[in-house]
């Protein structure tokens, strides 16, 4: 539970920097709470859909775009909210932090303000796979839950700051909100205390914004930092990154999850073929939540265990019932652009996986592919190292298309690494149907990019929608099974 009672914001002077989604979110919030609101933004208005335009002007007591540092923080404001999108070196942070005034993350404001249990989910992978199926356990076994946070599933969109007022609004203290929280998002919090606090993985992204892989890791810790007794921390034991954070010494009731080992309680894990959790007492027997070979096509691979075994378990700290968690589990329809199965064609099953934004997610997605497999993969790069691909391309593919602005590093990468099966695409659908036409009966046409959308499309889901629209096109032309 967060300290909602405490925080009252009425007649505080406060900026809020970024007008992006979060941001006139955070300002709407607080104006509503009676704050006096700065909104500003480095870039000028026409820059912005006039749409966004008029919902800052909306949200805040005034509004500055084309905003300078000491326009958009006044020296006699008392906070400053910031978005994720600001770099946390940015010369108008750095004038507040020099000025003395608190600097909080949007996602610090909605735990200060939020009356009711929130499950945080962060990692470098299955953030919003694992967030949505929490979610969707808790509604089915009747506690009430929604999604909130960095989550984006083409209509699931929707800021923390947002679900902890309308929670704040309707008194929903037995509500839990369920986010997920990327490392931008943790740079600036204090107070952020989850219920349930869990950790997928940590693999090398975000090095264009992160000095390094080290510093990546340390934001991603802080979702465990106020943590006490009271609320449990959920780690991967098969990330040995997650494990090194686990092992730091924060004060949450920490459980590990594994699809390996059997490991001591507490913790959760495959035994004999079910996915289990162990409860926190040698007293309690073992509690099956169902059979790994009882998942559903929308969660393929040992990775999707893991997830699963993850939203089980937190689940399961939030009332949930063992019998139904398994249930929710098996049914559960999957995620837009998270390995979502689009359409067969001639036998060949195409994959929509556009999300798979960093190397370690697109290893993970070609390895959950059963059978021959061809991917498309390419984007804007995000300075990471391509090489540890070459390995499982050359054991798991039949060939690979590259598209995009990092299409001469990969081939050159791949080839490097003894993988030469490759052929080039200049566009999306291009790629789509090269793969279509070389393709058999019984393959899969997988879309695992491995990079950041930002040279061809607005973001991934654009990617994921041109992917769809390309097999659509297959599949007008007759070529359905």
């Amino acid at each position: 539970m967060s300290s909602a009672s405490k925080f009252n914001p009425a007649g505080w002077r406060v900026c809020v920097i970024g007008a992006q989604r979060s941001g006139v979110a955070a300002a709407a919030v607080l104006k509503s709470l009676g704050a006096h609101v700065l909104l500003s933004d480095s870039r000028q208005a026409t820059a912005f859909e006039a749409q966004l335009v008029a919902d800052a002007a909306a949200s805040a007591s005034e509004v500055a775009f084309g905003a300078s540092p000491q326009v958009a923080v006044p020296e006699d404001f008392d906070l400053v909210v910031t978005s994720p999108g600001v770099n946390k070196n940015a010369e108008v942070l750095r004038r507040a932090v020099r000025l003395g005034i608190p600097v909080w993350a949007e996602i610090e404001l909605a735990y200060r303000i939020a009356p009711c249990r929130i499950v945080a989910v962060t990692g470098t992978n299955g953030k919003t796979t694992t967030s949505i199926l929490t979610a969707d356990i808790l509604n089915r076994c009747g506690i009430e839950a929604e999604v909130a946070g960095n989550v984006s599933a083409d209509n699931i969109k929707r800021t923390l700051v947002d679900a902890a007022a309308d929670a704040r609004e309707e008194n929903a203290v037995n509500r839990v909100i369920v986010a997920e929280i990327s490392s931008f998002q943790l740079e600036w919090v204090e107070q952020f205390c989850p219920f349930v606090a869990m950790l997928t993985n940590i693999t090398p992204d975000h090095l264009n914004r992160h000095a390094n892989f080290e510093e990546y890791a340390s934001a991603k810790a802080n979702l465990f930092r106020a943590q006490t007794s009271a609320e449990h921390a959920i780690f991967n034991a098969d990330d040995a990154a997650s494990v090194e954070i686990a092992a730091r010494g924060f004060h949450g009731t920490t459980l590990l999850v594994s699809n390996r080992s059997h490991l001591p309680s507490p913790s959760a894990s495959v035994i004999d073929g079910w996915m289990t959790i162990d409860p926190t007492t040698e007293h309690d027997d073992p509690i099956h939540l169902l059979r790994c070979d009882e998942m559903p096509p929308s969660l393929p691979g040992a990775h999707s265990i893991t997830n699963a075994l993850m939203a089980g378990t937190a689940a399961y700290l939030c009332g949930a019932q063992p019998e139904c968690i398994g249930s929710a589990i098996k049914g559960f329809a999957g995620v837009a652009h998270r390995m979502e199965i689009v359409a067969e064609v001639n036998g060949v099953c195409y994959i929509n996986n556009s999300m798979c934004t960093n190397v370690a997610a697109a290893i993970a997605s070609i390895e959950a592919v059963h059978g021959p497999c061809i991917v498309i993969a390419g984007g804007a790069d995000k300075e990471l190292e391509y090489a540890p691909l070459a390995v499982v391309l050359e054991k798991h593919t039949k060939f690979a298309i590259l598209i995009g602005n990092v299409a001469d590093k990969m081939d050159e990468t791949f080839r490097a690494g003894g993988f030469q099966r490759i052929y080039r695409a200049e566009t999306l659908e291009e790629a789509v149907n090269h793969a279509a036409s070389e393709a058999s009966a019984g393959d899969t046409v997988l879309l695992a990019p491995a990079c950041a959308s930002f040279d061809m499309f607005r973001d991934f889901e654009h990617r994921g929608a041109a992917f769809r629209e390309a097999v659509q096109h297959l599949v007008e032309g007759g070529k359905t099974q």
